[in-house]
């Protein structure tokens, strides 16, 4: 996986600066700054002319190359628009473009002269994060089972002009860190079923952990389930031969007497839909399932990383959901870890089986709050689409606090209610409850479902099915690792504001 290296540095001479391709943002409605007047005067006009032809308008995503300097083989001049509504929006279209503009090159580094560039409504650090972020993470291509795959990004090294090197290289860092999380979490969604099994997601881990010696990790294994009665996850592996696993990395970056922040992933690393078997159309996606599991391990990878000062415990619940002579049968009662019974009434709702089991586990670790991640509903893609993940959640500072991160990463999240009203449709004559509560509000019954084993500490659901994949293109996107990392940062103070 291509992955580049970000530096900080000082230049007080920008023309001396060698590089492959110097990058020049340029406003439409004012004068050349002093450092795109030094480089157009070491390109001999070359900038003024492509202004003067009305060949560059300096418009917001315009980009044009030109012939370099002495020290810069290339300047890429991008379009920022006009500069008082350069707020944030606009600065992740040139964050885009600026991708854009080097994937069209050979260049294996680049210099991005950005001192003069200011957002209206953010700061340097929040800026260079986000510009690592975004150029590291549009770096990934599926490399694993094609022959011949996507050429790999060439840029291996891009330096930043900066006046502020050492907070500039932290927000970088981060950034950085976050970018590779984003694209551990596309790669582990996007491999097939048949290779991203609950046992190639343990082996991930404990790989991870043997990379890190904060990070210690325990694959629970079926019969250890069995001993704990969880009888909820293991009703839905019940039809597969792939044994079910459950994956615990714990990270101590805190004290040891910090309470820890956990995440629960929901790991179906394929969902037939066992004996309520789904349609055969776009039933190849449903090796996506295991989005939230996935990005749990890319919120791990960059919390490591970083080496974030607090102490964070992820929990996968992996299983396959298969139909067999052995698969749990519509109308079968199972008895969860809580001592809860639950009325199977459709085998295809089974992401809640195993989250309620990881719930219940988690309790052990004493957390300060729990955050469940899971492609749990159709119903969720219906009421949100693509662009929110569905946020649930039992404390309302909790809430803010995510939202709040989504919205700082731009992977955003919209509050949905939790309202004890929804709980009624999962009543059941046969069980203490069902796994599903009819066709109304079906998003909603499923965080109710949720919240009946998160009773004991703050709690929060994410309903990624509309966000963790695209259909068209087909491939993961590795939400919500931003938001989890951001929040994350957050509670360690390491804030890139």
């Amino acid at each position: 996986m291509s992955t580049i290296k970000f530096t900080a540095r000082k230049i007080s001479d920008v023309t001396t600066a060698s590089s492959q391709c110097a990058v020049l943002p340029m406003f439409s409605d004012t004068k050349l700054s002093a450092t795109a007047a030094a480089m157009d005067k070491s390109a001999g006009g070359a900038i003024k002319a492509s202004l003067d032809l009305g060949d560059f308008e300096a418009r917001s995503g315009q980009r044009v190359f030109l012939p370099g300097t002495a020290k810069s083989r290339r300047l890429l001049l991008v379009g920022c628009g006009e500069k008082k509504k350069f707020d944030r929006a606009a600065a992740r279209e040139f964050a885009q473009t600026v991708y854009n503009g080097l994937n069209d090159t050979s260049a294996k580094d680049a210099l991005l002269l950005l001192d003069h560039l200011k957002v209206s409504d953010a700061n340097e650090a929040w800026l260079l994060e986000m510009i690592a972020r975004t150029l590291q993470s549009s770096a990934y291509r599926y490399t694993e089972t094609v022959s011949k795959p996507k050429p790999a990004l060439k840029l291996a090294r891009v330096v930043v002009s900066t006046a502020t090197r050492a907070p500039a290289q932290r927000a970088l860092d981060q950034g950085s860190a976050t970018g590779r999380g984003v694209n551990v979490a596309r790669k582990l969604a996007d491999l097939p079923g048949n290779v991203c099994t609950p046992g190639y997601l343990a082996r991930q881990a404990r790989k991870l952990g043997r990379d890190n010696s904060k990070l210690s990790v325990q694959i629970l294994e079926e019969k250890k389930m069995r001993e704990l009665g969880m009888h909820s996850l293991l009703s839905v592996t019940a039809g597969t031969e792939e044994p079910a696993k459950l994956i615990v990395m714990n990270y101590s970056g805190g004290k040891k007497s910090d309470q820890p922040y956990v995440l629960v992933g929901k790991g179906i690393t394929f969902d037939s839909g066992g004996i309520s078997l789904k349609p055969g159309a776009k039933m190849d996606e449903m090796k996506f399932d295991m989005g939230g599991a996935a990005s749990v391990f890319g919120t791990m990878h960059a919390i490591t990383e970083m080496a974030l000062p607090l102490n964070v415990i992820a929990v996968v619940a992996a299983a396959e959901n298969m139909p067999s002579g052995k698969a749990t049968k519509p109308g079968d009662v199972v008895t969860s870890m809580a001592g809860k019974t639950i009325e199977v009434l459709n085998t295809d709702a089974e992401g809640r089986l195993v989250l309620c089991d990881a719930l219940t586990y988690v309790e052990r670790f004493k957390p300060a709050a729990v955050i469940d991640i899971a492609t749990l509903t159709g119903a969720c893609v219906v009421a949100l689409g693509s662009h929110a993940s569905g946020l649930y959640a039992n404390r309302d500072e909790l809430a803010e606090q995510l939202l709040s991160a989504g919205v700082e990463s731009h992977d955003r999240a919209w509050r949905m209610p939790l309202w004890d009203e929804y709980s009624k449709q999962l009543q059941s004559n046969f069980a203490d409850l069902a796994n599903i509560g009819g066709p109304g509000g079906g998003s909603v019954t499923a965080a109710c479902f949720l919240k009946e084993f998160a009773e004991k500490y703050d709690w929060a659901h994410l309903d990624i099915a509309g966000s963790a994949w695209d259909s068209s293109p087909k491939g993961a996107t590795g939400r919500p690792v931003s938001l989890l990392t951001r929040y994350l940062m957050d509670r360690s103070g390491s804030q890139a504001r």
